[in-house]
């Protein structure tokens, strides 16, 4: 399953005084160095706006893509994602560093998510133009990428079925590819119980896929790397 994260730039952080279009147009920031993010953090921490859009800059394409894989809906990930980074913006003197700054970006859009998520209608069906899904692939065999399709919209759907809990614990072990512990901390919960989370989750999944071809379930630490590209939380 094909997740874009093209429209990452266009996410606004209207924050006062900051020059949000700069962040809005500059290139992500794909690595920093330990050392580099933490010189950032602590001038961040002192009001310096530029080290801040740094952190932003590094963090914002995993923060919007757990958005989009708990919302499927790109405008709610959009705003969501806004909302972190002012969020963090307002409360970055207070953080106190006892977790990784992503760990506490990742607490903060899967709050957010969820509150969201919360106030929504649960819908039966996945929409054709849910992002989740990709862009038409424009293969050399058009029904095959028909198919393709309808098997990630599967997908897709049977995720939204599942619990927020599992939900979202599926969207951070088996997309983002963190470890339990990490998760367990995000979440605030043990590493039992997400390793039972990602239990059940596969349990529910083989259950509503049946032998559709393909559909291999949600696995271990990293998750698969097959379309499962759409998970749940408790």
């Amino acid at each position: 399953m094909v997740y874009t994260a093209a429209t990452i730039s266009k996410v606004e952080v209207g924050v006062a005084g900051w020059p949000a279009a700069q962040l809005v147009t500059a290139k992500p920031i794909e690595r920093m160095g330990q050392e580099q993010e933490q010189l950032a953090l602590d001038k961040a921490r002192g009001g310096d706006r530029e080290a801040f859009g740094d952190l932003v800059k590094l963090h914002r394409k995993r923060v919007w893509k757990v958005a989009l894989h708990l919302l499927g809906s790109q405008a709610e990930a959009d705003d969501v994602t806004q909302e972190t980074f002012l969020r963090a913006f307002r409360g970055i003197d207070r953080f106190d560093g006892r977790s990784e700054l992503g760990t506490w970006l990742y607490r903060i859009v899967v709050n957010l998510s969820l509150n969201v998520l919360r106030k929504r209608k649960r819908t039966a069906s996945v929409d054709p133009s849910d992002p989740r899904l990709g862009p038409p692939q424009g293969g050399s065999d058009p029904s095959a990428d028909v198919e393709a399709r309808k098997l990630y919209a599967r997908l897709v759907e049977a995720l939204d079925q599942l619990s927020l809990s599992l939900r979202t614990t599926v969207v951070l072990v088996a997309i983002e590819g963190l470890a339990h512990k990490d998760v367990a901390e995000i979440l605030g919960c043990s590493e039992g119980t997400i390793a039972w989370r990602i239990h059940q989750a596969r349990r529910l999944l083989k259950d509503r896929l049946g032998d559709a071809p393909g559909t291999a379930a949600p696995e271990g630490e990293a998750g698969p790397s097959t379309p499962t590209q759409k998970g749940e939380q408790p």
